[in-house]
């Protein structure tokens, strides 16, 4: 409670302390919070204006930067590079020399006199689909009339020698927007002429602004209560198809779960998902997924999913995000804990961070009853394929990790979602054996997360021989050969332990793949898309007629183009039985229509089975393993 106080404190004060055009009453910029704005009722060609106001400078030259990368991304994002017309002033209004060092980065020589900078931020949704070097979706920024997706990084940036200032944010929108920020809100001002406000945020430091997204606009807003986890679930839908109300009762559902799988681990008291659902179009974007804060997660799909497709994908995505409150929000590296936002280092331990994580993803599901024991035994397989057929399964992880934006281990980070989830089980199935059942990779995550919590990060190198030394021999000679080292994990070897072997058996699929083969692929000569020889093996298409070689012209009355090819078959992989389609085909020069109700495909292709000679013992740790 006196925490809660003394911050409500410290927000009050800051409303008080009004810049001053006046060098001498300004307070030094080292004690003093960094006072920025973003106007979002203001937007001019698609531009929002912000404003950045530092104390007094005491030193010569003082570097701005926006971020080159941030955290959780894995990439070069270049933020500055939607950034415009940066200009700086002194404190009489007289504009003053600013050098851009690089993409992101400004310098300002006689910062004594330096008052405060002005630019304008374009955002990153409207050129996805252009040559422009972009964010992935979920850490991008929207400007348009009825939604603005402030993911911050994209609109404040920082002093080099001022990262841990505080900072007081105002953000002025159009009175009847809807907006939905986790920050600390200290205060709003409504315009005279009733049609703005302006609503005061109160940021720690600049880690706060990067870690809390915001959005304003027409969204729909639902909140629940989750034990002592409040739940704020924020959706843009541009064509009302969705809603928050809508999605609730799954995520409710969903979270109740994760809740009662994690027990006792509570790192937040609130939790915030923000939704932005895309039109599909070519000003919209189609880098699917979600990014993770410490208290948040901001998901991006598209809005023409069917309602249960869009439920199933939400469970799978904002699960994981969720999980991500035991890594990295309680245990992690010194490279995260105190990120270098233009010259980051990487952590060896990304098998942790994202793997461990989408592991936790997945198996809550089955030890909750949210899906049965096959359908997660399927997902296990999918994995094992993905990891083995799409990327290079003798990388050493952790030598990937720590290089991750590098040649040729920046190819490989998806690798992380599959190999990385399968490190995470073999560890599970380890400890369950040599404890009799007992511990587990989650019993493991919580010690560490009392050993170190968001406060402490653990020192890199040594986080494997600490892991060892908390748990068994066997996990040292599985760390060095398959995740420092470079020997592929024979899986039989885990699964065997749990009574379970790999066959052949009829399992379900989707409309574009076999078994995550792909039924469909593109003619170079002409750009036409057709099925390959493949498609025999698909149930579905197979009692529809469909034959090796038809060419695909339309679906749901689109014709195909180049320009839209990839979105017509992102809406078919995430087809459900019981919608209805229509396709157009072309066999020998002339038009097939086919009409139906999409009915569940099905084809052959490996899984994951339980041994019928499995002995009592490999099915008690197996029992264990997915519901202890």
């Amino acid at each position: 409670m006196k925490k809660i106080l003394f911050l409500a404190i410290s927000g009050l004060l800051l409303i008080g302390c009004g810049s001053s055009k006046n060098i001498a009453n300004k307070t030094g910029a080292l004690n003093t919070p960094i006072f920025t704005s973003v106007d979002i009722s203001n937007v001019t060609e698609d531009k929002v204006p912000v404003t950045i106001n530092p104390g007094v400078f005491t030193t010569e030259t003082v570097t701005y930067r926006l971020p080159k990368v941030i955290q959780g991304t894995y990439q070069v994002s270049d933020f500055g590079s939607f950034i415009d017309d940066l200009k700086a002033f002194d404190y009489d209004g007289n504009e003053m020399p600013v050098i851009k060092t690089d993409t992101n980065t400004w310098t300002i020589n006689n910062a004594i006199q330096l008052d405060k900078i002005t630019y304008l931020v374009n955002d990153t949704f409207d050129v996805e689909s252009t040559d422009v070097l972009t964010p992935y979706s979920m850490a991008g920024t929207n400007i348009e009339p009825d939604n603005y997706m402030l993911n911050l990084h994209g609109f404040i940036g920082y002093f080099d020698s001022l990262k841990n200032n505080q900072y007081k944010l105002d953000v002025k929108a159009p009175i009847d927007f809807v907006s939905s920020s986790a920050l600390q809100q200290v205060g709003t001002v409504t315009s005279k002429d009733g049609k703005t406000i302006t609503t005061s945020y109160f940021a720690p430091r600049y880690f706060d602004i990067t870690d809390n997204p915001m959005m304003y606009g027409d969204l729909t807003l639902e909140e629940f209560q989750v034990g002592d986890i409040k739940i704020v679930l924020s959706v843009y839908s541009p064509n009302k198809v969705h809603s928050a109300k809508s999605l609730k009762e799954t995520m409710l559902k969903m979270m109740q779960a994760q809740k009662a799988y994690l027990g006792d681990v509570n790192s937040t008291s609130r939790y915030d998902i923000y939704v932005y659902l895309s039109r599909g179009d070519k000003t919209s974007p189609g880098k699917y997924g979600a990014l993770e804060h410490h208290t948040s997660t901001v998901v991006v799909m598209p809005e023409s999913m069917p309602e249960p497709a869009l439920a199933s994908s939400m469970v799978d995505i904002v699960s994981h995000e969720f999980f991500h409150i035991l890594t990295p929000l309680s245990v992690h590296s010194e490279d995260v804990h105190y990120f270098d936002y233009n010259t980051p280092t990487f952590s060896k331990h990304l098998w942790m961070y994202e793997g461990v994580t989408e592991y936790f993803a997945s198996i809550f599901q089955v030890n909750q009853d949210l899906v049965s024991e096959k359908e997660f035994y399927q997902k296990i397989m999918s994995k094992i394929q993905n990891s083995q057929q799409r990327y290079d399964d003798t990388m050493s992880f952790t030598l990937m990790s720590e290089n991750i934006l590098d040649k040729p281990y920046a190819p490989n980070y998806g690798n992380v979602y599959q190999k990385g989830a399968l490190i995470g089980m073999c560890v599970d199935i380890l400890m369950r054996e040599e404890s009799n059942g007992n511990r587990g990779i989650l019993s493991l995550m919580k010690e560490l997360s009392l050993k170190y919590g968001k406060n402490k990060p653990f020192e890199d190198d040594k986080l494997i021989d600490e892991i060892v030394t908390m748990t068994y021999p066997s996990l040292r000679t599985f760390f060095d050969d398959h995740v420092i080292g470079t020997t592929p994990i024979n899986y039989n070897t885990f699964l065997e332990k749990v009574g379970l072997e790999i066959g052949k058996s009829k399992i379900k699929t989707n409309y574009i793949q076999n078994s995550g083969a792909m039924i469909v692929a593109r003619n170079k000569e002409d750009n036409t898309i057709y099925f390959n020889e493949t498609v025999t093996e698909n149930s579905f298409w197979n009692e529809q007629g469909v034959q090796p070689k038809d060419i695909v012209k339309a679906v749901d009355g689109e014709v195909l183009t180049p320009e839209n090819t990839q979105l017509i078959f992102q809406k078919m992989y995430m087809w459900q039985p019981g919608t209805d389609f229509e396709m157009t085909l072309v066999r020998n020069g002339e038009e097939i229509v086919l009409k139906d109700t999409l009915t569940q495909s099905y084809t052959t292709g490996k899984s994951l089975q339980e041994k019928a000679t499995a002995t009592d013992a490999q099915k008690t740790l197996r029992k264990a393993w997915l519901k202890d």
